[in-house]
């Protein structure tokens, strides 16, 4: 049995490591087929990026023999050796433009020294342009560039961060106007939101991110995480019910899809933790980055986490965009926090129904929202939730209303935190985390914010409202919120509660039972 990692990032390594390697080399005798090719593709942290540039330069390197076995090795392909020029942006730090100039220079000139060259240019950008010239008078070089938009990502909330864009532009330039001089072209990175910046000359790098052909690239569908691992799933579950085993691996690091008709894939990282850890269920995608530049973005731009959960949008989500008019709908897509759901048509065009991927992404999404838009660690809303979960399945509103009396009382509540929307937000996780426990729905409609909780037993149907408002428990019968519910043989429970929002404490709370 092979061994399986999480930390080898090197085809070579893997391969004479004698680790398990899931063979995707079919997508790369499609990319490589061409005589001349050029390809851009975006995809989350941890799926692979590395892996795959790093396939590709083994394969232009002409090292067939370490591909015995796997689909690429009987293809009609003569495996001539390319000068190859791997560009990763993994590892360097990059906080200001000076950092990014100099990085720049420096990886270069790394990789001129791997063929004994001389540059002679005094900016970064004539030096790629020299380095490509001089390798390729004998055969067309390979470029490939590895976390291209990384510099941006780490600076994209600094007032420098345009200068750190333009400076990119330039150096990824000399792409376009070499074009002739290469062989192959593969640019990776997190995200798109500055691909038409970046490229605005450079349109000849066919863009692959939601290319039907290549959705399943990345990440492991079922029917390859059975065929790989089914031996170590059998293993894991004993005399334990395997079918609910592998439903319950699915709920947690399946989901993620990258073209709306394609196969859900699980993240590859997450997946071989989950296996190296004796089958151990946690959290270990979200565990090796947290989103804090995503947590500004949301704030500065009021996002609504929740109406971007339950609404379709259109292809226009999935877009560039540049780096002044950033959505955090779309960088959410494609930093991987949500993915496709579902699709209507509208209008003769394709709509999308978008969500977390799964219940690894949803749960630590949701407790790192609370942290930042809360002050609360990720392990209090963790607990916090928990607590909820347990008063309600024992049906003891008094015991829920002081765990949230406590909760909100510990809110360290800034000028920020008194909008109404804000609230909405921290509902929105609060319920999402619950959701992970028993079944919970919030909803926000025109500043209200409506959950609905559902037990073995009960029924909890909530109404909030803010500041001077005690019209809570008023609303729901009301509206009568309940009807729908009435058939059902579970107890009903219509809770109304009240906060300030200045002050961010539990100000009022009624609760009835519905006599049927």
């Amino acid at each position: 049995m092979k061994d399986i990692t999480s930390y080898v990032y090197s085809f070579e390594e893997l391969i004479q490591g004698n680790f398990l390697y899931v063979d995707k080399t079919e997508y790369i005798w499609q990319l490589i087929r061409p005589d001349s090719a050029g390809y851009f593709l975006s995809r989350p942290r941890r799926f692979g990026k590395s892996l795959t540039v790093s396939t590709l330069k083994a394969v232009f390197e002409g090292k067939k023999e370490l591909f015995k076995g796997l689909a690429i090795y009987g293809k009609p392909y003569d495996w001539k050796k390319h000068p190859v020029i791997h560009l990763d942006w993994n590892g360097w730090a990059v906080d200001t433009l000076a950092d990014l100039l100099q990085s720049m220079k420096d990886m270069v000139a790394r990789a001129a020294r791997k063929y004994d060259l001389q540059l002679t240019g005094e900016n970064p950008q004539v030096q790629f342009r020299e380095l490509i010239e001089q390798l390729a008078q004998n055969e067309k070089v390979v470029l490939l560039i590895d976390e291209y938009d990384k510099p941006i990502l780490n600076n994209i909330t600094k007032p420098w961060s345009k200068e750190i864009l333009d400076a990119l532009k330039s150096f990824y330039s000399v792409v376009k106007a070499c074009e002739n001089l290469e062989r192959f072209v593969f640019i990776t990175g997190v995200s798109k939101f500055c691909h038409v910046s970046l490229f605005s000359d450079l349109n000849n790098l066919t863009d692959i991110t939601m290319d039907a052909r290549y959705a399943e690239m990345f990440g492991y569908t079922q029917e390859e995480l059975e065929a790989n691992f089914g031996d170590r799933i059998a293993a894991l579950t004993c005399d334990t019910d395997i079918t609910a085993y592998k439903a319950k691996i699915k709920e947690w690091y399946n989901g993620y899809r990258f073209e709306e008709n394609a196969k859900t894939v699980y993240n590859p990282v997450s997946l071989a933790q989950f296996f190296e850890n004796g089958g151990k269920f946690n959290n270990y995608w979200f565990s090796t980055g947290t989103p804090s530049f995503l947590m500004e973005l949301t704030k500065q731009k009021d996002f609504n986490f929740e109406a971007a959960l339950k609404e379709a949008v259109p292809q226009v989500a999935f877009n560039a965009f540049e780096i002044d008019n950033i959505d955090p709908l779309t960088l959410l897509l494609q930093t991987g926090y949500i993915t496709i759901k579902g699709t209507e048509e509208r209008f003769g065009q394709t709509w999308y129904f978008l969500d977390f991927p799964n219940r690894e992404v949803a749960g630590a999404f949701s407790a790192y929202i609370l942290n930042s838009y809360a002050g609360k660690t990720q392990t209090a809303s963790v607990q916090f939730t928990a607590e909820i979960a347990t008063a309600l399945l024992n049906r003891d509103l008094k015991k829920l209303r002081k765990i949230m009396e406590v909760f909100f009382a510990g809110i360290p509540y800034t000028s920020h935190k008194k909008q109404e929307s804000t609230f909405q937000t921290i509902f929105f996780s609060i319920f999402r985390l619950l959701g992970l426990y028993i079944e919970a729905e919030s909803a926000t409609n025109d500043g209200r914010i409506d959950a609905v909780v559902q037990t073995q037993d009960a029924i909890f149907i909530f109404e909030f409202k803010l500041d001077n408002d005690p019209t809570a428990l008023e609303q729901i019968k009301a509206k009568e919120y309940y009807k729908k519910y009435l058939l059902d043989k579970r107890d009903i429970y219509i809770v109304g509660v009240n906060f300030d929002s200045e002050k961010g404490n539990l100000i009022g709370w009624e609760d009835e039972l519905i006599e049927k």
